[in-house]
């Protein structure tokens, strides 16, 4: 991924903070650029230049399979490692974003992402509206975790019909690996319509919250590759690496963690052991899909949360479609996204059904 790959690529020190700034806008062919905010430490500002293009184009591709008038985009600011923030300092580095986000003119709006809170939006939003995920109090849909597990459910009840016939989640055997702030609302969700659940997380804290739902708690390398139908990766990336593969004992994978695959031959090594892999990036773009709707599209929570159930149908769709053509959900995935983005402006572009 290069910034030849962009539209746009800003790359600012910040005036304020004296710190990196990087604003990378991947598309707007379908509207609007969205992406979230990261503020995280970096080796160096070129590390943090190479996360804003790799995470912007998969923004263009989230975006475009879960039929959304927007493109993709998203915003990094590189903290040295080591480097604590006070107060004043990270006052200092939302300007600072707000600031390079107005410069654009509304080609691109911006969320939490990690390292920034809805809280932080609504300080970013005193000086460019084009931002989204503030707190309720402020305007904005607040946090985006419940959309993101709601619409991870709504995946899973596609997977489950892929694999035997019926979305009922009733006794299907699932590991979910990570209880995050996204994790545990899945947990609950998964609880309530009578799953089998084996759960994890790095805390042992969260064993007690597994308990009180029925789970069975394991560590997260036994959850990875424990005798299921369907793992839930909801924890940090790269999990999913070459080794890890031939261990596994699942019939499918679809989670709402991110970039779940070490590197991109993982996915074949899961097709060629006959795992189906549903991209992380369609699984969670529930949390994008409310935001966005509800916030830069102005339609009402009800719609919104049509929009990401219908996630369902996007996930059945494609593992039809990889089905009948013998190909990946992920290569599936991957021409849709094309074919939308490439659909002629005077045409209506296909949305989700």
């Amino acid at each position: 991924m290069s910034i030849l790959d962009h539209e746009q690529v800003l790359i600012r020190t910040g005036p304020r903070s004296g710190l990196p700034v990087i604003v990378a806008v991947h598309s707007s062919t379908l509207g609007q650029a969205v992406g979230g905010c990261r503020l995280w430490r970096y080796a160096s500002w070129q590390d943090g230049l190479t996360d804003a293009l790799r995470l912007s184009a998969g923004m263009t591709a989230k975006c475009a399979v879960a039929g959304l008038a927007n493109g993709g985009g998203k915003t990094v600011v590189a903290v040295p490692q080591g480097a604590e923030l006070d107060a004043a300092t990270r006052r200092a580095v939302l300007d600072d974003v707000a600031d390079t986000i107005a410069s654009l003119d509304g080609t691109y709006a911006t969320g939490p992402d990690v390292g920034t809170t809805p809280q932080d939006m609504a300080v970013i939003g005193e000086r460019t509206p084009h931002v989204f995920c503030k707190p309720a109090q402020h305007g904005g849909s607040g946090d985006s975790s419940p959309a993101t597990a709601l619409g991870t459910l709504a995946a899973l009840h596609a997977v489950r019909q892929r694999l035997h016939g019926t979305r009922t989640l009733a006794g299907v055997r699932l590991s979910l690996v990570g209880l995050g702030s996204v994790g545990m609302r899945l947990a609950r969700l998964l609880a309530d319509e009578g799953a089998d659940l084996l759960v994890s997380d790095i805390d042992p804290a969260k064993r007690a919250g597994s308990e009180e739902l029925g789970a069975t708690w394991a560590s997260p390398e036994q959850a990875l590759t424990a005798d299921v139908d369907i793992l839930v990766p909801a924890a940090l990336g790269g999990v999913l690496t070459e080794d890890v593969v031939p261990h596994l004992r699942c019939a499918a994978i679809a989670g709402p963690a991110n970039n779940q695959l070490a590197t991109a031959a993982v996915g074949d090594l899961l097709h060629q052991r006959g795992i189906v892999w549903v991209p992380d990036y369609v699984v969670s773009a529930g949390g994008v899909i409310n935001a966005v709707t509800r916030e830069l599209h102005h339609e009402t929570p009800d719609e919104a949360r049509e929009r990401v159930e219908a996630i369902e149908h996007t996930v059945a769709d494609l593992l039809d479609t990889a089905e009948h053509r013998q190909m990946t959900p992920a290569q599936a995935a991957t021409e849709l996204a094309r074919l939308r983005l490439d659909a002629p402006p005077s045409t209506p572009r296909p949305t989700s059904t």
